[in-house]
């Protein structure tokens, strides 16, 4: 790494304050830092959790207590006690607290479309905020379990069909390639996971029963904005322990030749290849993997 990129990295920091408002003590002309701001900003949103609110601001117990305080005391939220959970607490949004959130977004939305306006390539700009906000937000990101049919995994799995036609440089037609249905993907038989990066998707894994014992990894998919990141890597490992939770002990998927970093992730994970299993059009390679008490994870 050269001094050259240290300073191109500072750069960028320095406009992301600037046009943030980060130092600003009336954040968009509302009267309060940008501090409070997100903190109304993520509660208006439904992260009204304290817990995870601290949590998912990256705040100390302490500054994260100040700041709903200073809040109550304007008259713009209320903390009580969760109903199912009375040891935890929730933050909830008063009226006024309702309307001062709507003004912020408005003025925020405002805001960015001023900035996206500077620059004709908009997709070429939206595509490098998301990879520069994915890879500020690396250690945020998180993997959960999805019904298959959640609007999220939809929108992935369109995602890697549109870009499998382009690597293949054909229609990419998902019932040839034996798409599962979705009970298939459900537990007990399979499951689904799908990673976010502050709420957005930027990848998914399916894991279909098939019975015996054994179990097909299919739409592995990662976001241009999340690659190089070893997500990949995280969402097969996490298909794996899914896999020995139930009861799978063989794992098997299949792959394209011109799909390189594919073939690299799974020879580099342990995968070996065996013979064609499937009347797949598409696929090139077969993998099989063996699951062991190694392949469980903390």
């Amino acid at each position: 790494m050269t001094q050259d990129d240290i300073s191109r990295f500072r750069r960028l920091s320095r406009a992301v304050t600037t046009q943030s408002g980060a130092l600003d003590n009336s954040f968009l002309g509302l009267g309060r830092p940008l501090g409070p701001a997100r903190v109304l900003n993520a509660i208006g949103q439904g992260k009204t959790d304290v817990a995870d609110l601290r949590s998912y601001l990256g705040l100390d117990s302490g500054l994260m207590s100040r700041l709903l305080r200073g809040l109550e005391t304007e008259d713009l939220l209320q903390t009580r006690p969760v109903q199912e959970d009375a040891r935890r607490r929730e933050a909830v949004l008063t009226p006024k607290g309702r309307q001062e959130f709507l003004q912020y977004e408005s003025l925020s939305n405002g805001a960015a479309e001023t900035v996206l306006k500077r620059y004709g390539n908009r997709a070429a700009l939206l595509d490098a905020m998301d990879l520069v906000a994915t890879v500020l937000g690396r250690d945020q990101i998180e993997i959960i379990q999805v019904d298959p049919e959640d609007p999220r995994i939809v929108h992935c799995v369109k995602a890697y069909c549109e870009e499998l036609s382009t690597e293949l440089g054909t229609v990419f037609d998902p019932q040839l390639s034996g798409d599962p249905e979705a009970k298939c993907l459900r537990p007990p038989h399979g499951v689904f996971l799908l990673a976010l990066s502050d709420d957005l998707p930027v990848g998914c894994c399916g894991l279909k029963g098939q019975g015996g014992g054994l179990g097909e990894v299919k739409r592995l998919w990662v976001s241009p904005a999340a690659r190089g990141l070893g997500l990949a890597k995280q969402l097969m490992g996490q298909i794996e322990d899914q896999a020995s939770r139930l009861g799978m002990a063989t794992l098997q998927l299949d792959t394209n030749g011109k799909l390189t970093p594919a073939l690299t992730l799974y020879r580099n994970d342990g995968w070996h290849e065996i013979p064609r299993y499937n009347d797949n059009p598409y696929a090139e390679h077969f993998f099989e993997k063996h699951l062991g008490t190694h392949s469980k994870r903390p």
